[in-house]
């Protein structure tokens, strides 16, 4: 393995990594989250909470997907987050990351037009939007990768042209893409039918990687 990889390990799901700074964070979480809820209640509109929801899911897969890759390589996953961190969960995900994609899609659901007709540039709102975020999440990813907190080992993930475009179609914009369909969807069924299929998969994967084959990551 990499040596990216073998620090990523190091202290992997290590409780004892853990810092305060976590719990105000989780508690900002938890309260974004309350207020969503309840105002669904209220409402009766739960756009918000399906997208914040849909999103992570999105993420917890593709981790897993990451996961698997550095197990099945025995070299390196796709991207690795081997640098400081109060709890790295997986060799790519850290619960910093996960307190991020926890609200990105609250955020990404607030700056839709409440107008589904609206249109930006020729584009859909949500489209727009979609490709917009995909786009500044790349530009972020570029900036931790110089700082060597994200490593990327394959040369086709990475800074090249064609390594930048799969990281913004595969790395985020399938998030956004999903994100969307669900919202999409009219029936409340169809929703939580959709994001219970996300979660589910990758919680399967885990527990066959973890498991059934006891693999690290």
């Amino acid at each position: 393995m990499t040596a990216a990889s073998q620090q990523a390990l190091e202290g992997l799901r290590d409780p004892r990594t853990l810092e305060w700074y976590v719990i105000p964070l989780l508690a900002l979480v938890f309260y974004v989250y309350a207020r969503e809820i309840a105002r669904a209640r209220r409402t009766r509109s739960w756009g918000a909470v399906f997208a914040g929801v849909t999103l992570f899911g999105m993420d917890f897969v593709n981790e897993s997907i990451n996961g698997w890759i550095l197990n099945l390589t025995h070299r390196s996953a796709l991207w690795t987050a081997p640098g400081k961190t109060a709890l790295r969960t997986m060799v790519g995900w850290n619960i910093e990351i996960m307190f991020m994609f926890a609200l990105a899609g609250l955020v990404f659901f607030y700056t839709l037009s409440p107008n589904p007709k609206a249109r930006i540039l020729g584009l859909p709102d949500r489209w727009f939007w979609a490709i917009a975020y995909s786009a500044f999440c790349v530009v972020v990813e570029l900036v931790l990768n110089a700082g060597g907190l994200l490593v990327w080992e394959y040369p086709f993930w990475g800074r090249s042209f064609g390594g930048v475009w799969l990281i913004f179609l595969f790395g985020y914009f399938h998030f956004y893409v999903a994100t969307i369909l669900v919202l999409g969807m009219r029936s409340m069924r169809a929703r939580v039918v959709t994001v219970a299929s996300i979660y589910g998969v990758a919680v399967m994967m885990n527990v066959i990687g973890m498991g059934a084959l006891g693999w690290k990551y």
